[in-house]
């Protein structure tokens, strides 16, 4: 490797480099330049892989396609009070959420009851073509999730769901209005379930 008689800070005509050849440039000072923000692994070879872009918000789905998402939800809450669940909640966060557009909140008075109502959501989903990309909890009793993607419901056994107050987390997001049957409607609640 040969050295500069006299370096100077601009580069001007006292100062010549030499990069050694198999060293990362090419004989005569000119070396290849690489892409900011990456950093050189020793003995690699190039991946092809690019520089991730900026993360950007996920679109928000168009008009038509949220009402359908809508009626979507409202046909998994109906399939939970065929199965007298309790006290029925749709909250609509796809304003505010970036998973979701509707969480559906449902009760159980027992561990039996919950696990039916899960059971009679998934079956109402999967008759509209709708599968459960992902299902937590199910077989306990106290706590089902059912994720449908653009739809979530959450089958509590209530004391459970008291316990959890789930929707004190959407509190700014508007609630989609339900016909809730009298049976379905807790006034009474030391009748309708037992202790923890």
């Amino acid at each position: 490797m040969k050295t500069t008689k006299s370096p100077t800070r601009s580069g001007g005509k006292g100062s010549k480099t030499h990069a050694p050849k198999g060293a990362g440039g090419r004989a005569g000072g000119v070396s290849k330049a690489r892409k900011p923000g990456r950093i050189p692994v020793r003995g690699a070879l190039r991946s092809g892989v690019t520089d991730r872009a900026a993360l950007a918000p996920a679109p928000r789905p168009a008009r038509g396609d949220l009402a359908e998402t809508r009626a979507l939800a409202l046909a998994a809450i109906d399939a939970a009070l065929d199965k007298k669940a309790l006290a029925p909640v749709l909250i609509d966060v796809s304003g505010m959420a970036s998973y979701t557009d509707f969480i559906g909140v449902v009760s159980g008075r027992s561990d039996r009851q919950v696990d039916a109502i899960a059971e009679s959501i998934r079956m109402a989903m999967k008759a509209r073509g709708r599968m459960a990309l992902g299902q937590e909890g199910t077989g306990s009793g106290r706590w089902t999730l059912l994720d449908f993607g653009s739809v979530v419901i959450h089958v509590f056994y209530h004391p459970v769901r008291e316990f959890y107050d789930l929707e004190s987390l959407w509190i700014e997001a508007p609630r989609v209005p339900i016909a809730v049957p009298a049976e379905s409607t807790i006034s009474e609640p030391e009748s309708y379930y037992g202790a923890l």
